[in-house]
């Protein structure tokens, strides 16, 4: 099936690399605003940070929610960034979007369960949202479609997908194994969606970032999503593979040129 596919970011060419970056969490409006002016130093103008966080067990920091949209807002009038975000249920698209957010993106828990993707598609449908669909957690490349096909058949139109990794049982290098030969499977089957590494999720240590980074863009993938944090040894979630906005710009230089040179 050909699928009619839209620019996830219509002021930037097809053929532009997407380049997202920014913390894990929305912590502070202070943390938000001081990450993304270090980002645009960077010469990223695509930012991105989780508003919502429900954790895998209770207990943990589960996100700020409604006012992380304000200070997301904050970012998006004091810089001019396009701005990312996490939703696992339609109320979380309907307050993100009426927040206007301008990128929404579907996590692997919520990619693993086709009641809340219809859901998620059915609060969509008669928008002209921008929506990027993880992996889910599991290797099954179904799924995967799947969710992507609810979204299309909702009229959908600015649809990506991000590859992530996948668990597997037994030790791995990763924290999520990154089995390419599924995201390989995914873009035969949709050569016309554009795909994105997680290279955060996916090594899982911020020293993986920038050799699968480089594996990603040499396999040909259509950008990167990174998790920046200004102080990552702080951060309250996932603080061992995030990397500051100084450490993705040497990233950038060193392991990724080409697109550092497109970016600028």
């Amino acid at each position: 099936m050909n699928l009619d596919i839209h620019p996830i970011i219509t002021t930037t060419a097809s053929s532009a690399p997407l380049l997202i970056a920014g913390p894990c969490s929305a912590e502070s409006e202070e943390q938000m605003l001081a990450t993304a002016r270090g980002l645009c130093d960077a010469g990223i103008d695509i930012f991105r940070a989780g508003v919502w966080k429900p954790r895998t067990r209770p207990g943990g920091f589960e996100g700020h929610g409604r006012k992380a949209l304000e200070w997301m807002a904050a970012v998006k009038r004091e810089t001019g960034m396009t701005t990312a975000t996490e939703i696992g249920c339609a109320a979380h698209a309907r307050e993100a979007l009426e927040a206007g957010i301008d990128i929404l993106w579907i996590g692997a828990r919520t990619t693993s369960s086709p009641f809340a993707m219809q859901e998620i598609a059915d609060s969509l449908a008669g928008t002209d949202a921008a929506v990027l669909v993880k992996n889910p957690v599991c290797a099954d490349l179904d799924l995967w479609i799947g969710a992507v096909e609810r979204l299309y058949l909702a009229g959908i139109r600015r649809l990506g997908v991000i590859h992530r990794g996948f668990k597997v049982p037994g030790t791995t290098d990763y924290r999520n194994a990154p089995l390419w030969e599924i995201a390989e499977a995914f873009r035969r089957e949709f050569p016309e969606i554009p795909m994105l590494c997680d290279p955060s999720h996916m090594g899982g240590m911020r020293e993986r970032v920038a050799p699968l980074s480089a594996e990603a863009i040499a396999r040909g993938y259509d950008g990167l999503i990174i998790e920046s944090h200004l102080d990552p040894e702080s951060a309250l979630t996932d603080a061992r593979q995030q990397v500051t906005p100084a450490m993705l710009s040497s990233i950038l230089a060193e392991s990724l040129p080409e697109m550092a040179a497109a970016l600028r």
